[in-house]
């Protein structure tokens, strides 16, 4: 006879179905938990090739659907504001009704907007597209660090969270240049709806496989109680209530200060103002694409080894701020360092998104700092301000550039980056390190 956890049993008397589809389950870090984790992050690759993706079909989809730039602009600009609104939500969310079936909802809406996408023909299809992806994708990155502190030990979240973001960029860094070769092979609408294809195969897989673990003794007393003890409250307030919880620990803050500014200055860079830079120092538009892949190179890099170092030196705190510095020095560099240096750039552009990935422990501190039932409105908390960061100073420093700016101009416009940076790392020397002693 398998033994089962006590949650099991319940689970199984209210869906007879399940033992049969599932079997027993709670083997926290065990094969089941690498394989709900594993489709987790195969589902943050996808949407993330999809959103790389925009960047390269967007000039198929203008001529098909006869927008002009700006349009194709604003619609990216949707898809920002609709993910940032979202996100804060979507985290709350899992929380208080975990990942089954969230997440395949969310892989839903995904296909649903790759699908939109293959048949966008007007502005209005192609805002809904973006509109449906930014629902979907909100539930991605955190959904699979969610499932990470779920079904693996505490002590592994932010490991396996920086796990999830170094494949993530790894598919950034391959995902375009795969792309733009396939629209040699197919049609633009052809690749889309292959996308979506895909995206069908996921939702089965997440319906059939992806749930929540069965709690321990001790969590399943302490639930029975809590719900004993008091009714639930309605669904917006208590998304509200966890929200404001979370605001209101100064760890959640500063932790999503110092990854804001660390992950948006690296989205900045990466995806449009390193490149810029190195145009106005002469060098050939190739170069640009080299110098994307390599900032998600360095991140691919960052993200797990930053938590390492961190559980090995049994500190947060140290680390966070040191890679934060260190990325306003790669930043700083990359920005100043004289137009005979183009070839130190491709390095240099490494090295930002190398020590961006000091941004991943934000994560880990957040995580660490609240109750675990509010592990994913932290998460969620934390990803909102990278991105909103992130979308101010692709913007900002647009705003103060002229019409056609010279190198000196990218100098003053770029300077707020690492400015910020600097000021993120004073707000982690004012965190509480949350690591625990080693046994």
């Amino acid at each position: 006879m398998v033994n089962t956890a006590p949650g099991d049993e319940t689970e199984y008397r209210k869906h007879p179905g399940a033992r049969i589809l599932h079997g027993p389950h709670r083997t926290i870090g065990g094969v089941e938990a690498w394989l709900v984790w594993g489709l987790a992050t195969v589902f943050v690759v996808w949407l993330f090739s999809i959103q790389t993706g925009y960047a390269v079909v967007s000039p198929e989809i203008q001529k098909t659907a006869a927008l002009t730039v700006a349009q194709i602009s604003l619609a990216g600009s949707i898809y920002t504001w609709a993910f940032a609104l979202c996100q804060f939500f979507s985290g709350a969310l899992l929380d208080r009704f975990g990942s089954r079936p969230l997440l395949a909802i969310a892989v839903a809406f995904v296909t649903a907007g790759a699908f939109l996408y293959a048949q966008t023909t007007s502005m209005a299809t192609l805002i809904a597209a973006q509109v449906v992806l930014a629902i979907g994708s909100s539930f991605g990155f955190v959904g699979a660090g969610y499932l990470g502190g779920q079904w693996f030990p505490a002590a592994r979240y932010g490991l396996m969270f920086g796990l999830v973001q170094s494949l993530a960029s790894l598919g950034s860094a391959f995902g375009q240049p795969l792309i733009s070769w396939q629209l040699t092979q197919v049609t633009w609408q052809q690749l889309l709806n292959g996308f979506g294809a895909a995206g069908v195969v996921l939702i089965v897989l997440f319906a059939l496989l992806v749930r929540n673990p069965a709690p321990g003794p001790e969590a399943l007393a302490q639930n029975t109680a809590t719900a004993t003890a008091t009714a639930k409250p309605p669904l917006v307030a208590s998304i509200f209530r966890d929200l404001g919880t979370c605001f209101r620990n100064r760890n959640v803050v500063l932790s999503s200060l110092l990854a804001g500014v660390s992950f948006g200055s690296m989205l900045a860079m990466g995806v449009l103002w390193g490149p810029r830079v190195m145009e106005a120092r002469g060098a050939e538009t190739s170069l640009a694409a080299i110098l994307t892949a390599m900032s998600w190179l360095g991140l691919a890099v960052g993200a797990p080894l930053f938590n390492v170092l961190s559980d090995h030196w049994n500190n947060r705190r140290i680390p966070a701020v040191v890679g934060v510095l260190l990325q306003a020095v790669a930043v700083a560099l990359l920005i100043y360092l004289p137009s005979e240096t183009n070839s130190v750039s491709v390095v240099t552009m490494f090295c930002v998104g190398l020590f961006a990935g000091a941004h991943m422990l934000g994560f880990t501190v957040a995580g660490e700092s609240v109750p675990g039932a509010l592990v994913g409105s932290s998460a969620a908390i934390v990803n909102g301000v990278c991105f909103i960061i992130g979308g101010l100073l692709q913007a900002v420093p647009g705003r103060l550039l002229p019409q056609d700016p010279a190198l000196a101009d990218y100098g003053h416009a770029l300077l707020i980056m690492p400015v910020l940076l600097v000021l993120g790392a004073i707000a982690g020397f004012f965190i509480k390190d949350t690591a625990t002693p080693h046994p």
